[in-house]
């Protein structure tokens, strides 16, 4: 790409990239280039976005009218006006009353017909001789109290959708105010502060200025010397609710702001930087030289992703959806991966694959049983003191009235005996902590099933269930050796005392 109409493409090709990813239906965490427009209720969004249109084909209303992300593409086309939304192909809107109409459907498709709010955005284009080369992202309005049947925390759902789009480093951001309210109270400003503390990225747009008090002008914030933001503040003058029921043409209301700004005392001498014509060619050129400043890093990101994908792809070369033999054979080489996987980790092995950061689950479960076991053995409680007042008692309860001469074997056994039960609880958390790393190995190699989340929920459930039962005879065994230690003392052994050989 060189020169302006190199610059020129940025913008429609980031929209073939957004547009290729909400028909997936994928997500690939590229944060593309975009402007989020924010602001409060009845801030103004609304209007801004129309007048760059010059069609009024935005839902109005009372309370939260944007419920769901409209994802806006202005494309300039010297032949015709007509939108698309990409969600119906080949389908040309020329009516913009039939837009809204869309909008309002298509968000009660996803959010029914309540004041519920959904992340899933509406995508649509519009082809005008009249806008410059722009995309913007409409958010919901922010609120602070439930209306009708809106969940109590709908404040939280907005803001966390807000976030969502705003948060992402490439996003610029559109933070909308009305200059009849306290800026220093404004949602817009306050959000984008909260994650553009530097206010790099953010873009202030003072709305309303027609309707602010008499004597009063916004002259200092749109300077730049109030709350000052590295891109600046441009207003604008929109249509008044009573123009908008009225009808009244976006394009002589355009004119109609034009004159405002030119005939303001306090905005004259800035009047050329002024207005929605101004503040469209503005983010026009600021999107198009923040794509090409995050160009280099989106490059690297989508072709790292693109090797992991083509990665991913090649496990699948065999697989034919509509062939239940290639399926068959897909399925058995799945679970045929799996089990190399989890002979691997358990039983190790050499080659240039072999982990130098981390144990396997083998080499857990090696440690289990040479580190662990022991430890948890010599931690066992073992008070001396306590042991000698048991074997006494113990022998002393064995004579009765009499006095022994000798120590009685009954005494040993009984006091040896308790020391021996002592065995099945480390015993039995060996057992657990073994099994715990052996399903740890289960949804390691279950995890290239991932898109396969029957065969994936089967084959750990059959695999869990066998290695459950394994644990259960385990168990059994143990403890079963354990009494079996306990049954008969042989005291004819080499590693006791008076051993007779």
């Amino acid at each position: 790409m060189s020169g302006n109409q190199g610059m020129e493409q940025l913008i429609p090709l980031v929209n073939k990239l957004q547009d290729a990813f909400s028909s997936l239906g994928v997500s690939l965490n590229l944060d593309l280039p975009q402007i989020a427009v924010v602001g409060g209720q009845s801030a103004g969004k609304s209007s801004v976005l129309e007048n760059f249109v010059g069609r009024d084909f935005l839902p109005r209303g009372s309370g939260i009218v944007t419920r769901r992300p409209l994802v806006l593409q202005l494309i300039f086309s010297p032949n015709g006006e007509w939108a698309e939304f990409l969600h119906q192909k080949n389908k040309k809107y020329s009516d913009f009353d039939a837009v809204r109409k869309e909008i309002e459907d298509e968000t009660d498709r996803m959010t029914g017909h309540t004041k519920n709010v959904s992340n899933a955005p509406i995508n649509l284009r519009v082809y005008s001789p009249h806008v410059l080369n722009l995309t913007l992202v409409d958010l919901p309005g922010m609120t602070k109290v439930p209306v009708g049947d809106q969940p109590p925390d709908i404040e939280h759902q907005i803001r966390s959708m807000i976030l969502e789009f705003v948060k992402n480093e490439n996003c610029l951001i559109l933070a909308v105010s009305p200059a009849n309210a306290d800026l220093a109270n404004s949602d817009a400003l306050k959000m984008a502060k909260e994650v553009d503390p530097q206010g790099l990225r953010t873009i202030g747009v003072i709305t309303k200025l027609d309707l602010m008090d008499e004597g009063t002008d916004a002259r200092e914030i749109l300077e730049n010397k109030l709350l000052p933001l590295r891109r600046g503040y441009i207003g604008v003058v929109n249509r008044s609710q009573k123009d908008i029921e009225g009808r009244k043409d976006i394009r002589a209301a355009l004119a109609a702001e034009r004159q405002f700004f030119l005939s303001h005392s306090a905005y004259r001498h800035m009047a050329d930087r002024m207005g929605t014509s101004w503040l469209q060619k503005t983010l026009n050129q600021q999107l198009t030289n923040h794509i090409r400043d995050t160009l280099p890093k989106l490059r690297s990101r989508l072709q790292s992703q693109m090797l992991s994908m083509e990665k991913e792809v090649e496990e699948y070369k065999n697989f034919r959806p509509d062939d239940p033999s290639r399926k068959t054979k897909a399925m058995l080489q799945l679970v045929q991966m799996a089990g190399v996987d989890f002979e691997k980790q358990i039983e190790g092995g050499g080659g240039e694959n072999v982990n130098v950061r981390e144990l396997s689950s083998g080499a857990k479960i090696n440690r289990i049983f040479v580190e662990r076991f022991p430890f948890e053995l010599v931690k066992m409680e073992f008070d001396e003191k306590e042991l000698r007042k048991e074997i006494s008692y113990a022998i002393k309860n064995i004579h009765g009235i009499r006095s022994g001469l000798f120590t009685p074997d009954m005494a040993f056994e009984i006091i040896v005996k308790k020391q021996i039960s002592k065995l099945k609880e480390p015993s039995l958390k060996c057992v657990d902590m073994v099994v715990n790393e052996l399903m740890t190995v289960v949804h390691f190699m279950t995890a290239k099933m991932n898109n396969y989340p029957v065969l994936k929920e089967e084959t750990e459930r059959i695999i869990t269930t066998h290695v459950r039962e394994r644990e259960q005879r385990a168990k059994d065994q143990l403890l079963l050796f354990v009494d079996i230690q306990l049954a008969y003392m042989n005291t004819n052994h080499e590693d006791f005392i008076g051993f007779a050989k």
